[in-house]
C-alpha cells in the first residue's frame, strides 16, 4: 500500500471515491456535509493497495494548526495498518510547513486508534453528522 497527495483530477476522484463508499454509503452521512466548501483549500491524499484507492483524508492548517480530516478506509483494509498510514502522511504534509501542533474531530469509537497515534482528547462527545465525536489533540517537537 502507498499513500500519494493528490496531483490531479483522477487521484482527487479516487478520494471522493472513498469518502463517498465510508462515510455517505457505510456511515449514513448526507452528501452534502461529506463534500463540503473546504475541498478546494485543503490537501488531499489517497491510500492506493496497487492501483486500487482504499483510503484517503485530507489537511489543512488553520491557526498554525494542522486540522486532519475526512480520514477513512475501506472496511476491506482496516485493522491493516492503513489509518496509521493515513495519519503519517498528513502530520508529514503539515510539518513540511512548519506546524507542531495536530488537531482532529475522532469518531468516539476510533478514539484508541488515535490515542495509539499520541492523540489526546480535550473536549467534552460532541455530535457531528449524527455521529458522537471527540476533538483530539496531538504536539510534536521540531
Amino acid at each position: 500500500m502507498n499513500v500519494k497527495q493528490v496531483t490531479t483530477k483522477e487521484q482527487l476522484e479516487d478520494a471522493y471515491k472513498v469518502r463517498r463508499t465510508v462515510f455517505v454509503h457505510e456511515q449514513q452521512v448526507p452528501e452534502e456535509e461529506e463534500i463540503d466548501q473546504y475541498e478546494d483549500v485543503a490537501k488531499h491524499i489517497v491510500l492506493y493497495d496497487h492501483e486500487e484507492p482504499v483510503g484517503a483524508a485530507r489537511v489543512r492548517i488553520l491557526d498554525g494548526i494542522g486540522k486532519l480530516e475526512r480520514i477513512c478506509v475501506l472496511l476491506s483494509h482496516r485493522k491493516k495498518g492503513a489509518g496509521k498510514l493515513l495519519v503519517n502522511k498528513l502530520e508529514e504534509i503539515a510539518s513540511s510547513e512548519g506546524i507542531q501542533k495536530f488537531k482532529l474531530n475522532a469518531q468516539t469509537q476510533a478514539i484508541p486508534f488515535y490515542e495509539r497515534l499520541g492523540y489526546k482528547i480535550v473536549s467534552d462527545v460532541f455530535m457531528d453528522a449524527g455521529i458522537p465525536h471527540v476533538t483530539m489533540i496531538k504536539e510534536i517537537n521540531g
